[in-house]
């Protein structure tokens, strides 16, 4: 419905900014309830601080407040859990799945504003224009990334907005039906891989009784199928408001995938685990490399990922998934520099990248089931299984090599 109001001329710049907070106010409201304040006390901060703090210091106030909130809730979600024992309200998890994903899109703005990095007309004042503090209230709350991402750059939004009644992108309607298909592929294929998990000759995989190194690779990867068909969702809803358009390809069709958080077969098809991390979702991966790793100056990867732990909410799960992935990308950047220009055969090459692809995918499932328990207790048992060794291997890589 925006789309075609907007694309038609019936909404002015400054009604389709208003369109999409509104949807973003109501969104919230309805599926957090009382704890969408949590996103609304962050706009209300975000908005004054961009108009009053020098572009220069901006995104030291952003950033430190917004991850001081933000970890509040984190910890008082881990005290409900692990010390008072309480079920957390799911609207609450909600509300920080949201608050993650709006922490990206204020941060994002604070470092545009750092490096003189914004539209022209994102700072005119005159009263034909859109009053600047408008868009940034509408890029915070607008209702296509609320509950799911991609993170948007501000320039790109900005230049939507004013675009889409002049020269507006083709009909999305002839492409959401394929990649709605996709969506109901991967959540086919989850329930189908959920029904080989519950068999039971797949569970007894072990004489201990303990989960095989089988049975943890096939639950990570429902785990990953998950966030697969979220992210298609959310790229999907994007795309029916008319972002996400990035030209035509040679033939002429119109190309949709200017906004995205990875393909699936191109994930699990990585054989590093480096490319893994990298395209595992890859807006947020482009946002940590800009926000963390290139403003550090030493142990640039593994303060990348401890903040990754940080902004997903320091679980003991979490802590020991981040750190072993940071560990196992570089162990593979230093076993790939040693071996990896030795197999120049074909034959060699081939068995090369067979071995290397196996290696990364059990380090991904354990990395994926880990971080998803978050629990200590879930971390240590899975420790005592078999696919706890290749992490390890990752560590023994890493000191040798």
């Amino acid at each position: 419905m925006f789309y075609s109001l907007a694309t038609r001329g019936y909404l002015t710049l400054m009604n389709r900014h208003i369109c999409v907070t509104l949807g973003g106010l109501l969104l919230a409201v309805l599926t957090m309830g009382p704890y969408c304040l949590l996103l609304f006390t962050t706009s209300v901060v975000f908005v004054p601080l961009v108009s009053f703090v020098e572009p220069a210091h901006v995104h030291s106030w952003i950033f430190g407040l917004q991850m001081c909130w933000q970890t509040f809730w984190h910890f008082y979600i881990q005290y409900q859990q692990y010390w008072v024992q309480e079920p957390t309200d799911p609207r609450l998890f909600l509300a920080m799945s949201a608050l993650m994903l709006l922490s990206q899109r204020v941060t994002s703005v604070s470092m545009d504003l750092q490096d003189a990095n914004v539209t022209g007309s994102f700072k005119r004042s005159s009263r034909d224009e859109t009053p600047s503090l408008v868009p940034l209230l509408s890029y915070t709350l607008y209702f296509p990334a609320l509950l799911g991402g991609p993170l948007c750059p501000f320039n790109t939004y900005i230049s939507f907005m004013e675009q889409i009644s002049i020269t507006p992108p083709p009909s999305p309607l002839f492409i959401l039906p394929l990649k709605l298909l996709r969506v109901l592929a991967l959540i086919a294929l989850k329930y189908l891989l959920t029904s080989v998990l519950l068999s039971s000759s797949l569970r007894s995989s072990s004489t201990d009784g303990s989960p095989g190194l089988l049975w943890i690779w096939v639950f990570s990867l429902v785990l990953r199928l998950n966030y697969y068909a979220h992210w298609k969702m959310s790229e999907c809803l994007n795309n029916a408001m008319g972002l996400g358009f990035s030209g035509r390809g040679p033939s002429g069709e119109a190309l949709w995938d200017g906004l995205s958080d990875g393909d699936a077969w191109e994930i699990e098809s990585s054989a590093h685990i480096s490319a893994f991390a990298r395209r595992w979702n890859a807006t947020t991966a482009a946002w940590l490399r800009r926000l963390v790793f290139q403003r550090c100056r030493r142990t640039r990867l593994l303060a990348t990922f401890a903040f990754s732990a940080l902004w997903h909410g320091l679980h003991p799960g979490q802590v020991m998934g981040f750190l072993g992935w940071a560990v196992a990308v570089l162990a593979d950047h230093r076993l790939h520099a040693r071996f990896g220009l030795r197999s120049r055969t074909p034959g060699r090459e081939a068995l090369f990248t067979c071995l290397s692809w196996a290696y990364t995918q059990i380090v991904i499932a354990w990395v994926v089931v880990v971080t998803e328990l978050r629990s200590f207790e879930a971390a240590s048992a899975l420790a005592a299984t078999h696919v706890a060794l290749f992490p390890l291997a990752s560590v023994v890589i890493l000191f040798i090599l």
